[in-house]
């Protein structure tokens, strides 16, 4: 099925919009977390370690479709948490499809096979589905063994009947690169419609705190997994200026409110990765009030030193790719064109000519 092409037009015609009217701070991705409960106990997450009385809390679908509107991104990004296990989760993703929006539905896919039949195939709707590697690394970073056989299932049974289904994968400190290059072939011949891969943020509360990469051990475990990865036709979700990033071939600074967070307290500061440092009441006032400067690698904050995850990153290399038009198709070449959650490229009729982006930004 691959990423719907309405998905790809709709953000390149975004995107050019908010360059031709000189928008500078615009959401790329609304990520939003309508639960903090989860049926897993991530090594790391830091999500998982609030009080009961906390993890009880829900947002309604009135609450995520008025966020969705206020904000205005085009895709929405639903995590958690685990949102399958939001009753109404369904209700929430038909909302927000009904307003056009663009919906990855991030699962470890645990309850997925029971509850597919709550949702249907649309090209507005993308099943984001949590493998950290293969069988043996993948059990045991969500600390439970089977779930990399339930997710495969699930892919499978997605897939057959007639879902956009993508993996989203988190690299910690220690892992096999080898190991990893096999993930991304096998992950190949599942049949996936993309993959997303990151390295892990290092969340305070998260349970271990030794598994995450520094910044330069981050360049160096991907420079190497991802040696040679478009002659292989790894389908990544990611743009090629973000690969590259990781890969330490570019050097980019945050740009935390490209994908801005909705959750159960509010609009979080500065991002998705930061719970410790406040919410807004609005989408405006995050945006507004936030104190952007003390935020990203350059800025000297130690809680930013060594994130290269993507929320924070792919939304730089949309500035970049505006910037050096030519230099990104070129680097994408021979590739496929997507969206990820932190989208970044743009179909290819927006390079063609000036007259062409004018169109894109007027249907956007």
């Amino acid at each position: 099925m691959g990423v719907p092409l309405r998905m790809k037009v709709a953000m390149g015609g975004y995107l050019l919009k908010q360059k031709l009217i000189g928008r500078r701070k615009y959401p790329l991705v609304m990520m939003l977390e309508p639960l903090f409960a989860c049926n897993l106990e991530c090594a790391g997450c830091g999500k998982i370690q609030y009080p009961t009385d906390i993890l009880r809390k829900r947002l309604s679908p009135e609450e995520c479709w008025q966020s969705a509107e206020e904000c205005g991104a085009p895709i929405v990004s639903i995590a958690g948490g685990e949102p399958l296990a939001h009753a109404e989760i369904d209700k929430i993703v038909e909302g927000l499809i009904q307003r056009k929006k663009f919906v990855y539905l991030c699962t470890n896919a645990i309850l997925l096979e029971q509850n597919i039949h709550r949702f249907k195939p649309s090209p507005y709707l993308i099943f984001s589905i949590h493998l950290d590697g293969l069988e043996k690394t993948h059990d045991r970073m969500v600390c439970k063994e089977g779930v990399y056989k339930i997710a495969v299932r699930a892919i499978k049974l997605a897939k057959s009947k007639g879902f956009c289904a993508m993996t989203n994968t988190t690299i910690f400190n220690g892992e096999d690169v080898e190991e990893f290059r096999e993930f991304f072939d096998t992950a190949k011949e599942l049949g996936v419609d993309g993959m997303m891969i990151s390295p892990g943020y290092s969340y305070e509360k998260a349970p271990q705190q030794d598994i995450f990469l520094k910044r330069e051990q981050t360049k160096a475990w991907f420079s190497k997994a991802l040696e040679g990865w478009k002659e292989k036709k790894w389908p990544f979700n990611h743009s090629s200026f973000y690969i590259e990033f990781l890969e330490g071939k570019k050097d980019y600074d945050c740009t935390a409110w490209g994908n801005p967070l909705r959750n159960i307290f509010g609009w979080q500061k500065p991002c998705y990765l930061m719970a410790d440092d406040g919410y807004a009441v609005t989408y405006k006032e995050l945006i507004e009030t936030t104190d952007w400067k003390k935020y990203g690698h350059k800025s000297g904050n130690p809680k930013c030193a060594n994130c290269m995850v993507h929320v924070g990153f792919e939304p730089s290399a949309v500035n970049d790719v505006f910037d050096h038009p030519l230099q990104a198709l070129k680097s994408a070449m021979g590739w496929r064109y997507g969206v990820s959650p932190q989208p970044t490229n743009l179909p290819p009729v927006a390079l063609k000519n000036p007259s062409s982006i004018k169109e894109a930004a007027k249907t956007a």
